[in-house]
């Protein structure tokens, strides 16, 4: 939900749309720097969530930073500005700040796994309790981190407050990634796979998504709800899953100028659900 006008606004469009939780940007998504949040802006916050009953809020961060990158300077910017968010989320009371791992720019997998633990350790230093970190997957597109359960798995294990970190699952990022979950015995290999390698209790966030492109070919691309090529039955099988029941589940669907396609996509979840 957008923040345009007020972060307390957003409340207002949830409810408008039908949310009953909600994911938001803590400031412009492409610009470094934001307005510093005053009190006022906290009260307002806090208010309108009570008016509205809309919970957990989820958030996420900014997409100029890159805890993986090679480069010192682009690092450091990234590390300080992700330590920024995760103050104006503990500002909130907004519980989690979600993050992409970032690119190695070339530079190979192995290190910058490294350098987003090292940097996800620093931030949890910085900012006190108990607002915490989900590592979402990716599809994989350019030299992206995080496409495989595997790089996330080997972040998580090098975390040292390991209780404020857990993991959101995008499944247009999964199946774009090459995890099917289409069919009943397809969904539970890759529920399988992502418990093995890091526990299904991780899971705090789902981003709820239909993908545009093939299985595996690790591009991007979001779209409708049963209306791109994971269809109906994927989304079926998450809704119902009752290990999940509680776990937000955020549409990140393409938007229009109106609510109308966030409703249609809430309506389709919620016609597949029982």
């Amino acid at each position: 939900m957008s923040i345009a006008g007020g972060i307390h606004l957003a409340f207002d469009r949830g409810q408008a749309a039908g949310c009953r939780t909600m994911q938001i940007f803590l400031k412009n998504s492409t610009q470094w720097n934001g307005r510093e949040l005053a009190e006022e802006d906290r009260v307002l916050f806090r208010a309108a969530q009570v008016r509205t009953g809309i919970g957990p809020v989820v958030a996420h961060n900014s997409y100029l930073i890159n805890l993986a990158s090679p480069e010192p300077g682009l690092l450091g910017k990234s590390l300080d500005a992700f330590i920024g968010e995760m103050e104006r989320a503990r500002f909130l009371g907004i519980p989690c700040v979600v993050l992409h791992p970032g690119s190695h720019m070339g530079d190979g997998e192995k290190r910058a796994i490294l350098r987003v633990a090292k940097a996800l350790n620093r931030a949890l230093c910085e900012v006190e309790p108990p607002v915490g970190i989900l590592l979402e997957n990716t599809a994989g597109q350019g030299t992206s981190v995080g496409h495989r359960m595997e790089h996330l798995a080997a972040v998580l294990d090098k975390i040292r407050q390991s209780d404020r970190v857990g993991v959101c699952i995008d499944t247009c990022h999964l199946f774009a990634a090459g995890y099917d979950i289409r069919t009943g015995e397809d969904y539970e290999t890759t529920m399988s796979e992502i418990g093995r390698l890091i526990g299904l209790d991780r899971i705090r966030a789902f981003h709820v998504n239909d993908c545009k492109k093939p299985l595996g070919s690790r591009v991007d691309r979001h779209y409708h709800i049963g209306k791109g090529l994971m269809g109906r039955e994927a989304f079926r099988l998450l809704v119902n899953d009752r290990r999940f029941v509680n776990i937000p589940k955020i549409l990140e669907t393409p938007k229009g100028e109106s609510l109308k396609l966030d409703r249609m996509n809430l309506a389709t979840l919620r016609r597949l659900v029982g």
